[in-house]
C-alpha cells in the first residue's frame, strides 16, 4: 500500500527540522510540493534546501500550482470548504500518478501540521473519497508558536492560567473570555488594533527562525503601530508574510 508522510519542517530555520523528520525523509520515494507562484517563491525554496541538506538517496520533486482561495468572501467556512476540495482534487491525482502502489510520498509542512495546517484535512477527504489508498503518517514539527515564545524568551502560559490559541478572524470579534493569554495565529489585517489595548502586552514575530525574522513586544497601544508599519514594509518586501504573537493581560506572572 502506498504511504504518505506529513512532515513538520519548522517555521522558517531548516535546523529546526527533528531527527524523526530526517528519518522519515530519507525513505521517500516523491515529495509533493505546492507552488503558490513567483511571489512566494521563498516557501518552496526552503523545502527544497531542507530536501538537499538532510535526505542522501535518491527522490523526486513533483509540483503543482496551489488554486487561489477566496480570502474575501463573506461565507468563510464555505470559500475554506471550496479550496480545501480544489487541493484534494490536485492530491489525489498526484497521488495515483506519480506514486506507485508501494511507494512512500510526502508533504513538507512548514512549522506543526498538528496545530494549524491544512495539509492532513485535505488528505483525509482525499482518502474518503475512495479513489486512492494509503497509510497517512503526521511527524510533528517546531510550530512557529513554540519557535515565537523562544525568540521572545516567555512562556505562553503562567501560573494556574490557561492559554488561548485563536485566529484574527474570531479575534476581530473581541478579547475571549476567561484567558488572559492569546495566542494568535492567521491574521491578515492586524486584529489586535481592534480591541482596548490598555493593559495588553505583545510579542509579535514575522518569519520567525528565518534570516528575515522581525520580532517587536511590549505595550500592545505604543508598539502596536510599529507592528502594523513592519508587517505592511514585510509583506510590499517579501510579497507574503508568515506571523503570530502573544497578547497577554496582566503583567508578570504570579
Amino acid at each position: 500500500m502506498r504511504r504518505i508522510s506529513v512532515i513538520g519542517i519548522g517555521s522558517g530555520d531548516p535546523e529546526q527540522v527533528t531527527v524523526q523528520a530526517i528519518k522519515v525523509l530519507n525513505t521517500v520515494d516523491v515529495i509533493f510540493m505546492v507552488d503558490k507562484g513567483e511571489g512566494k517563491r521563498e516557501l518552496t525554496d526552503l523545502r527544497r534546501e531542507i530536501c538537499e541538506r538532510y535526505i542522501s538517496g535518491d527522490y523526486r520533486i513533483v509540483t503543482a500550482p496551489d488554486p487561489q482561495r477566496d480570502r474575501r468572501a463573506a461565507a468563510y467556512r464555505a470559500a475554506v470548504a471550496d479550496w480545501r476540495g480544489q487541493r484534494a482534487d490536485i492530491y489525489e491525482r498526484l497521488i495515483i500518478d506519480e506514486l506507485g502502489e508501494q511507494g512512500h510520498g510526502a508533504f513538507l509542512a512548514w512549522g506543526d501540521p498538528a496545530i494549524y495546517d491544512s495539509t492532513v484535512h485535505v488528505l483525509d477527504q482525499v482518502l474518503e473519497r475512495g479513489a486512492v489508498t494509503f497509510d497517512l503518517q503526521v511527524v510533528p514539527g517546531i510550530s512557529s508558536i513554540q519557535a515565537l515564545a523562544a525568540r521572545h524568551r516567555v512562556s505562553l502560559t503562567r501560573t494556574g492560567r490557561p492559554v488561548h490559541l485563536t485566529t484574527g478572524r474570531l479575534l476581530a470579534k473581541g478579547f475571549p473570555e476567561n484567558a488572559d493569554d492569546v495566542v494568535v495565529m492567521l491574521d491578515g489585517g492586524c486584529a489586535f488594533t481592534e480591541l482596548d489595548l490598555d493593559g495588553l502586552e505583545i510579542y509579535w514575530g514575522a518569519y520567525v527562525g528565518s534570516d528575515d525574522e522581525i520580532l517587536i513586544s511590549g505595550p500592545a497601544a505604543e508598539v502596536g503601530p510599529l507592528i502594523v508599519a513592519a508587517r505592511e514594509a514585510a509583506r510590499r518586501q517579501h510579497g507574503w508574510i508568515m506571523d503570530s504573537y502573544l497578547l497577554r493581560r496582566g503583567g508578570a506572572d504570579s
